[in-house]
């Protein structure tokens, strides 16, 4: 596949859906997914052709939104969630995928789920991992997203014990030392700071730091005792200080 469409899956337990982004005009698109995809039978309707800024809205809030609503920083959403992630660099067999697929069709006893996996390679992998704080590139098939929703009034154990055992499912089959997870899905359940002495502890935030950044933590680490020595920005998950 060209470097100039990425093509991703949203696998839901009633059904998986194909969404693709491609950089050019919907007559150089169709031949090329109907080479690569033919059982998807796309035709021009299925092709919405616009500017990049107007796919950010179309994509994440629907096909109705605006480039302005992307301002709008209030969430009137009543359902909870939980994110977590993979990156795969080996394929997962054919028998693992059938599996995972039979377990989606018990999510509908406690609420809804979808398994977004994006592919990498392309400009991603042509960039060495210690160029930017973003390690995830050489070597890397795609990124997995699990997401777990249930009523913002229910007891939500069922959907986050769900979620924990399709975790642990997947362990054999994705990377590993460390097991990588995307920082921006924000995983808590990979550890938390520790504040020690009014700082957080870099030997605690390793455990869940080197999984979203791998060898780069140390560096990010450092720099954030040079220009944060104080460790006065924090959160949960923000990068504690390295003092060397």
């Amino acid at each position: 596949m060209p470097d100039d469409i990425m093509v991703r899956v949203i696998a839901e337990p009633r059904r998986v859906t194909f969404e693709a982004m491609y950089l050019g005009t919907c007559d150089e698109l169709l031949p090329l997914m109907r080479r690569h995809f033919p059982d998807l039978a796309m035709t021009s309707a299925d092709c919405h052709e616009m500017r990049w800024i107007e796919s950010i809205p179309y994509i994440h809030l629907g096909s109705n939104a605006t480039v302005a609503d992307i301002l709008n920083r209030t969430s009137i959403s009543r359902i909870n969630t939980k994110n977590r992630s993979d990156y795969v660099r080996r394929p997962i067999p054919n028998t693992i995928w059938k599996k995972i697929f039979t377990a989606l069709q018990k999510v509908t006893t406690f609420g809804e789920f979808q398994m977004y996996i994006d592919p990498y390679g392309g400009k991603i992998g042509s960039i060495h991992e210690s160029a930017t704080p973003f390690p995830h590139r050489e070597g890397v098939l795609y990124n997995m997203q699990y997401i777990t929703y249930w009523n913002g009034g229910a007891n939500g154990t069922a959907a986050l014990e769900w979620s924990g055992e399709l975790y642990k499912f997947m362990e054999p089959y994705v990377s590993r030392s460390p097991r990588e997870a995307y920082a921006n899905y924000r995983d808590l359940d990979l550890g938390r700071n520790k504040v020690v002495d009014g700082v957080s502890s870099y030997d605690a935030g390793k455990v869940w730091g080197q999984r979203y950044f791998r060898h780069n933590f140390e560096r990010l680490a450092a720099v954030k005792a040079m220009v944060d020595p104080d460790d006065y920005f924090r959160n949960e998950q923000s990068i504690p200080p390295l003092f060397k």
